[in-house]
């Protein structure tokens, strides 16, 4: 597995750990989508339920996959195997990263605001920096926009242990660009 791989994956979990106490937990998930729900007030009630639902299935992956003594609750070893076994979380991963782009569009045109994408990512707890490197790195528009089906590929990308150097590794530590 590279490098890369486990620094996204302890970067994330920090995240999901919505309330920090070391473990991930439902109730971080419902938290987290709650805040990113919060961020994009304007989306239809449809992609706000969508969103959530996304959360819930992505928690009930883990839970069910990585909860090895059933206690409720992954610890960041548990949690690593997201990385070493992509393929048990391909769907709960794809299902989350439609549901966040596409919330993010809250007009349906295909494209992302810089405001809002900003908002979303702070929600879930990056650093800014990061997220504007990372909205540059996915070469936004002149009118400063993103294509959706660009930053739901990034967000899956930012699973595979497989790959490195890509745009999710932004994220991380301090912001290249």
């Amino acid at each position: 597995m590279r490098a890369e791989a486990v620094d996204r994956v302890r970067c994330v979990f920090t995240l999901f750990d919505a309330d920090g106490n070391g473990f991930i937990e439902a109730d971080d998930f419902e938290l987290m989508a709650g805040r990113v729900i919060e961020a994009v007030p304007g989306a239809a009630d449809a992609k706000h339920g969508a969103m959530l639902s996304a959360f819930r299935a992505f928690w009930g992956s883990l839970e069910t996959e990585l909860d090895a003594n059933r206690d409720g609750r992954i610890d960041f070893e548990e949690f690593q195997a997201v990385v070493l076994a992509p393929e048990r979380f391909d769907e709960a991963i794809g299902e989350f990263s439609e549901a966040l782009s596409t919330l993010a569009d809250p007009d349906g045109d295909g494209l992302i605001e810089r405001p809002v994408f900003v908002g979303v990512m702070t929600a879930i707890g990056f650093a800014l920096p990061n997220i504007h490197s990372l909205f540059d790195g996915l070469e936004p528009t002149s009118t400063d926009q993103v294509a959706v089906s660009d930053w739901a590929e990034s967000i899956r990308d930012y699973y595979r242990p497989d790959l490195a150097g890509i745009l999710g590794d932004r994220l991380v530590g301090t912001p290249t660009g």
